[in-house]
């Protein structure tokens, strides 16, 4: 009924992204030495960490794993990931050994114990498939036996991949398809810096002017 929209100069009021909550180096070796131990499911809780630190998947990517997405012989998982969209995500060895051994050890045992048959790769106490309120319960009982005070959520392992990634030197592209991102932008939120790495950038630049003014 009129020529102009009365609202088109009205601007909704942007929200604060929040940076995602990561685990530094030296807090990730903390919560793997809490994983120490030969019982099922302490094996089980290695094999957690190992994989989803060391892949970035989605804790529901994780629950659903199945015996048959594993490529032992190149290292990869294959992901059914968000929006039936699948992908190859590599492994590495301190995964491929974790796992293994709770593959052929604490899995069987728990399976056996419990007669139960299935191709799940990770299990709960009673030998069924785990769900993803399972792994966060698993993961809050680890960071409780570590000396770590923050909390955890499998989350934090998938943000931590993509940060040490970042600050090793791996492009943002690569991240992308790791994590299995439909748009680059959604990586982008993990260009910030640890404090660590701008300590060591701001060291390095300091130690540069000295040089210069010396000169």
């Amino acid at each position: 009924m009129i020529e102009e929209n009365p609202f088109s100069y009205i601007h909704l009021k942007k929200k604060n992204v929040k940076l995602p909550r990561f685990f530094y180096e030296k807090e990730i070796e903390t919560l793997f030495d809490s994983v120490q131990g030969s019982k099922p499911l302490q094996q089980r809780d290695r094999a957690l960490l190992e994989v989803l630190y060391g892949s970035g998947l989605r804790v529901s990517e994780c629950a659903q794993l199945t015996l048959e997405q594993i490529d032992w012989e190149n290292s990869v998982l294959f992901i059914h990931g968000k929006g039936n969209k699948d992908r190859y995500v590599p492994f590495g060895a301190y995964a491929q050994e974790a796992l293994g051994v709770y593959l052929s050890e604490g899995r069987s045992f728990l399976l056996e114990k419990y007669h139960k048959e299935h191709n799940f790769v990770f299990v709960n106490r009673l030998g069924d498939g785990i769900t993803s309120t399972g792994i966060e319960y698993a993961l809050n009982q680890v960071i409780k036996k570590s000396s770590l005070n923050s909390q955890i959520h499998p989350h934090m392992l998938r943000h931590t991949f993509a940060t040490h990634l970042l600050n090793n030197g791996a492009d943002l592209r690569t991240v992308q398809e790791l994590l299995g991102h439909a748009n680059l932008s959604t990586t982008q939120i993990y260009t910030h810096v640890t404090k660590e790495n701008l300590q060591k950038n701001l060291s390095t630049i300091s130690s540069k002017s000295i040089i210069l003014v010396l000169k």
